[in-house]
């Protein structure tokens, strides 16, 4: 038992050694309206089949779920069903996982439940990572992939959304340490355009949104209902909670 205590401290105290030193830069707030949004949540979609399904797999989502978000088996069937032949089907991938930890260096995760996974309590919700990673991706061609990214240094995974996004550098400068004025920090100046893409800043600022909407939902469909009757559960209490007052106290009027 004692072992078993003292193995319980070490592992909190090393959680609290890996959250201090994860560092990095602050994330960005994701949009939340667009939990609600339909037309976002669609374009989510399309958007995760097209450019993610390719490497990473949902294999706890089935297609035909989409319908949750108003499309239809026809929708589904003509513009999302491209890696597999029932819309009753998961989501999986043809790739063998082998091969793709061969040309990676690291075997893609499953994208279910990524947005849940991600949170970190002082930075921010799993949708507010995405939203910012999605968003960082720069030229690097000292990577073997040519790219890297500020919310996940050194990633493996290249940028998929480029040609919506186009080609950028980042610039970073040297600056006094505040702790330490002998040292010098390596800080991020801010990101210079070197190539066009498809959509301009905001556009694919908006579009990110809309992935990473779809992402937040896929990973707990039943989240919009499961908030609604919580409000109708709590609201039915506070009903009877007064109810049950009155009866009390008619119980309880003549008794001295």
């Amino acid at each position: 038992m004692k072992k078993l205590i003292a193995i319980f401290f070490a592992a909190l105290s090393l959680a609290g050694v890996a959250r201090a030193s994860s560092g990095g830069i602050e994330w960005d707030r994701f949009p939340k309206e667009k939990m609600s949004d339909m037309a976002a949540l669609q374009n989510g979609a399309k958007l995760f089949v097209n450019y993610c399904l390719n490497c990473h797999a949902a294999a706890f989502m089935r297609y035909n779920r989409l319908r949750d978000i108003g499309l239809t088996e026809a929708d589904i069937k003509n513009n999302l069903l491209f890696a597999a032949d029932k819309v009753g089907e998961q989501m999986k991938i043809a790739m063998d996982p082998k091969q793709a930890k061969d040309w990676f260096g690291a075997t893609p995760p499953d994208l279910t439940l990524v947005a849940r996974s991600r949170a970190d309590g002082a930075k921010g919700s799993g949708a507010d990572y995405l939203y910012t990673y999605m968003r960082t991706f720069y030229r690097d061609e000292s990577k073997a992939t040519g790219w890297n990214n500020l919310a996940f240094p050194s990633v493996a995974m290249p940028h998929v959304l480029w040609e919506l996004q186009g080609e950028r550098v980042a610039k970073f400068e040297e600056k006094a340490d505040p702790h330490d004025h002998s040292k010098t920090t390596h800080v991020f100046a801010g990101f210079e355009q070197t190539k066009p893409g498809q959509l301009t800043p905001r556009q694919y600022d908006d579009a990110v949104g809309d992935l990473v909407a779809y992402l937040q939902w896929m990973g707990e469909p039943a989240q919009s209902a499961r908030f609604q009757l919580g409000v109708i559960v709590l609201l039915f209490l506070s009903v009877l909670t007064v109810f049950a007052w009155r009866l009390n106290a008619a119980f309880w009027k003549d008794v001295k």
